[in-house]
């Protein structure tokens, strides 16, 4: 208990190249999927269904019958209002989860980075290095970005109609494909579940091609994974070999 308050999901906080416990991560995948899921609903709702409110105890029958010879009816009919508060800040949430992860001291304020430490405090560590997994989570930043506009262009609109002084992006409709941000949510859903399900990161793939491209710096790979306290009590062994011995002939 005590090495995880003191460590959480690092490896050890203090070394120049940062590495983080996967099982942890992994766990944390998992419980941060309610996020995209919950969003995918909404978006489901407001693409797919019917903005329209019909009530039908005021259908009244007209006694006439369209081209199909269907029965025409007048009803009482409301135009649907969304309200996005809850979703926005759902969302910031999300993006303050995906830059807490990116750093050792903002690390210490995820409860989900202290809960999945807690519960993977058990298990044998699996090491691997921050880096690929910050750029992941780069790029998870952006995609929350751009649905927190798709949620708010209003006052994103306002934002840079008042800095440029200029009509720029309409203040009364949304100015961004409603397609582009459910494929996004489509595309949040399938990358936080391989990497729950599966282990497999999409964002540290594409940070191996930019390695192998020459953009980016690769960690060291061969640290990964590696048994640390065994080693510590290894070196422990050969530098105290005679209290060993004692403590053998005790037992």
């Amino acid at each position: 208990m005590l090495n995880t308050v003191n460590k959480l999901w690092f490896r050890d906080p203090n070394e120049p190249e940062i590495y983080i416990n996967d099982v942890v991560m992994r766990m944390r995948a998992g419980i941060l999927l309610i996020i995209p899921l919950f969003m995918g609903l909404t978006l489901f709702d407001v693409v797919y269904t019917s903005s329209w409110v019909v009530d039908g105890n005021t259908a009244v029958d007209t006694y006439e019958t369209d081209w199909d010879s269907n029965i025409i009816y007048t009803v009482e009919a409301t135009k649907r209002t969304y309200d996005y508060t809850l979703q926005t800040w759902v969302l910031f949430y999300a993006l303050f989860e995906m830059i807490a992860g990116m750093f050792v001291w903002t690390a210490r304020l995820s409860p989900t980075i202290w809960l999945c430490s807690f519960l993977a405090r058990h298990t044998p560590p699996v090491w691997k290095p921050l880096v690929p997994k910050r750029f992941a989570w780069t790029i998870g930043a952006s995609f929350i970005l751009f649905c927190l506009l798709f949620f708010n262009p209003d006052t994103f609109a306002g934002w840079v109609n008042t800095l440029f002084r200029s009509q720029l992006l309409p203040e009364t409709e949304n100015y961004i494909p409603r397609g582009i941000a459910v494929n996004l949510v489509w595309v949040c859903i399938a990358f936080m579940w391989l990497e729950a399900v599966f282990g497999y990161c999409v964002g540290c793939q594409v940070h191996a091609l930019l390695v192998k491209l020459g953009i980016f710096k690769e960690p060291c790979e061969a640290c990964n994974n590696i048994d640390w306290d065994e080693i510590a009590r290894k070196h422990h062994k050969r530098k105290h070999p005679k209290k060993q011995a004692l403590k053998k002939t005790e037992e």
